[in-house]
């Protein structure tokens, strides 16, 4: 196992370097099984915010905690990681038996029970805890209202924000009463498009009273509440014509900061995806992003991607002192999050049994039963 790095004195913000400040910023997934040495050592140096993991990384009980706890130890001590990954139920779950098996948050929202939606939440959040996660990126705010929809679906709670709301705050409840960070997304909405932002930019055409009474909806209810979200790849003609809200200062700075009132940790979603890569060279968006308001990125694959976001966050600091106290600030927040919430995987050896303790088919089966019609 990793030796956790040590610092020579507690790492303030005032004491952080451009490069590590920077660094912070930036949440990093990688490709296969085994973390990179190189994305490692931005960790052991300080210069990485937090790592997101998917299935492509992930094995057993045993081996998920292994890994996660060389995560954990690869930061300096009081710059302790996020350690994330998507896992919403249904079809974008990283994480199989015995870790709870949750249906699609639709058949969540149909039921309509908030007291099962939340102990299904901090079940999960309980087994996340003990393997090592710190965020989960969900729930998922989007408001389904497009059948055609490619991306969101039977992801989303329901088909009206009121049942969206109802649930989502439930999820993100559920989750923080077992210690892992809840993340809402996309906003401002990507429940109408017809587009899936991996793999072109939507855009959408609605006018501001439409956006205010049904996709912001959830974002507006849940602002004093939910510590994170995240932003869509989406283009919001009634908010900034053609300019995706990741990177729109209008969608971020004074829509979801000032009209709305969110003062929590914002997330881009990744930088990789299409709708932002076809367009953006990555250094150009995660630089914009964090200009629009962004306080952290997502670079979800690749180590060479990640550098070169690093660096471009670097080269505009020091060009721009403005952009340097952004960058400071957006830091600063990622930091007390994770200071507050740092990984604590449990021991391998004692993983399998802990997770199958909870007894999660007793609540996968009690949410099946509640759907099951009355005779």
């Amino acid at each position: 196992m990793a030796v956790r790095p040590q610092s020579q004195a507690f790492i303030t913000m005032s004491n952080l370097s451009m490069n590590q400040a920077a660094g912070q910023l930036i949440v990093a997934g990688f490709p296969a099984a085994e973390p990179p040495a190189d994305l490692l050592e931005l960790a052991r140096l300080g210069q990485l915010g937090g790592f997101i993991l998917f299935r492509r990384n992930l094995g057993t009980p045993a081996e998920v905690v292994r890994l996660t706890a060389q995560l954990a130890q690869s930061t300096p001590a009081d710059l302790p990681p996020f350690i994330a990954l998507d896992q919403e139920g249904g079809r974008v779950a990283r994480l199989g038996a015995p870790v709870l098996r949750l249906p699609p948050m639709r058949v969540l929202g149909d039921l309509d029970d908030a007291r099962l939606t939340e102990e299904a939440a901090a079940l999960l959040g309980r087994q996340l805890a003990a393997l090592g996660f710190t965020l989960d990126f969900a729930p998922v705010l989007d408001v389904d209202t497009n059948p055609l929809n490619p991306v969101i679906g039977d992801r989303s709670f329901g088909r009206e924000p009121a049942r969206v709301i109802t649930h989502a705050r439930a999820f993100a409840r559920g989750l923080a009463r077992s210690g892992v960070y809840a993340c809402g997304k996309h906003f401002p909405g990507h429940g109408d498009t017809l587009e899936d932002s991996h793999l072109a930019l939507p855009r959408l055409a609605l006018g501001r009273a439409r956006l205010s009474a049904v996709e912001l909806a959830p974002f507006a209810a849940l602002a004093a509440e939910l510590p994170m979200l995240m932003t869509a790849h989406v283009v919001f003609d009634a908010i900034d014509r053609g300019v995706p809200a990741t990177l729109s200062t209008r969608a971020i700075t004074q829509l979801l900061r000032a009209e709305l009132g969110y003062s929590g940790l914002l997330f881009s979603d990744d930088l990789e995806m299409k709708a932002i890569s076809e367009r953006y060279g990555i250094g150009e968006a995660a630089v914009r992003a964090i200009e629009a308001g962004c306080d952290a990125l997502l670079v979800c694959s690749d180590v060479t991607r990640v550098r070169a976001a690093h660096a471009a966050l670097c080269e505009r600091a020091a060009a721009d002192d403005g952009f340097a106290g952004r960058v400071h600030a957006a830091a600063e927040r990622g930091v007390a999050l994770r200071r507050a919430r740092p990984p604590r995987p449990l021991a391998s050896d004692a993983i399998e049994a802990a997770l199958r303790a909870e007894e999660p088919e007793r609540l996968e089966q009690r949410i099946a039963d509640a759907g099951k019609p009355l005779r």
